[in-house]
């Protein structure tokens, strides 16, 4: 009896050991800014600062900028196009990358509403020349938002939402990844929003950026050009 207990509590302690090393609480930042143009048009730029450790070991940067069109008040229509750099593990941008990648990338995004709940879908193209050569993927993200709290003039102060998304390839074996985002957003004002969650994501067939669990802060601009009217507050589900 005292061997087996023994043995139970070694394989206890070693399992526990392994899990405690495996989950690494990384940081996912990210700083949006939009321009509307009009109540149709909008112009955006972001930036985005990861890490696999909690702010340590920074492996991934990327920055990228886009347009936008709101083509029907159920549908949105971008093209974007940005930067995205990832280095290997084991610190601060250690050398040499993983990927230095310029990608392209259109997407559509169809809203629809029960009351108050939100529900967005977006399909996303992306056409990516990275280091290693060219690659297509395709990204589809099912997400729900909920906004609450006391209404201030036409928006609410807060929203939940939650994410789910699928990363496909046009190579065996086709699925990439599987990203879950969970957040909580606030916006002080009508211009700027701050967001709080949770993102994990499950790789089956990713060879350039790594990483599993990050809190996810996020920190949102619109900027609305003076001459545009019906200016109303944005609450779509933020990007990632």
């Amino acid at each position: 009896m005292k061997i087996l207990t023994l043995s139970a509590l070694t394989i206890y302690l070693s399992i526990g050991n392994t899990f405690a090393q495996k989950f690494d609480l990384g940081s996912w930042n990210i700083l949006n800014v939009k321009y509307a143009v009009n109540s149709k048009w909008s112009v955006f730029g972001e930036a985005q600062l990861r890490s696999l450790k909690f702010y340590d070991d920074f492996h991934y940067y990327e920055y990228k900028g886009g347009l936008n069109f709101k083509a029907h008040k159920n549908l949105a229509l971008s093209i974007g196009t940005g930067s995205y750099q990832t280095y290997k593990e084991g610190g601060d941008f250690v050398v040499p990358k993983n990927n230095d990648e310029f990608r392209i990338w259109p997407q559509m995004v169809v809203y629809q509403s029960i009351g108050k709940l939100k529900i967005e879908q977006r399909y996303r193209a992306e056409f990516r020349f990275t280091s290693n050569g060219y690659r297509n993927r395709f990204r589809y993200r099912l997400g729900l938002s909920y906004p609450f709290g006391k209404e201030n003039k036409d928006y609410k102060p807060f929203q939940i939402s939650a994410t789910n998304e699928l990363f496909f390839t046009d190579n065996e074996p086709y699925f990439e990844r599987n990203r879950l985002v969970l957040a909580l957003n606030y916006k002080p004002s009508k211009t700027t929003t701050l967001q709080l969650g949770y993102l994990h994501q499950f790789d089956y067939k990713i060879n350039d950026e790594t990483g599993r669990d990050f809190l996810q802060i996020g920190y949102f601009i619109e900027i609305f050009r003076k001459q545009t009217t019906n200016n109303t507050a944005d609450t779509d589900i933020k990007d990632n």
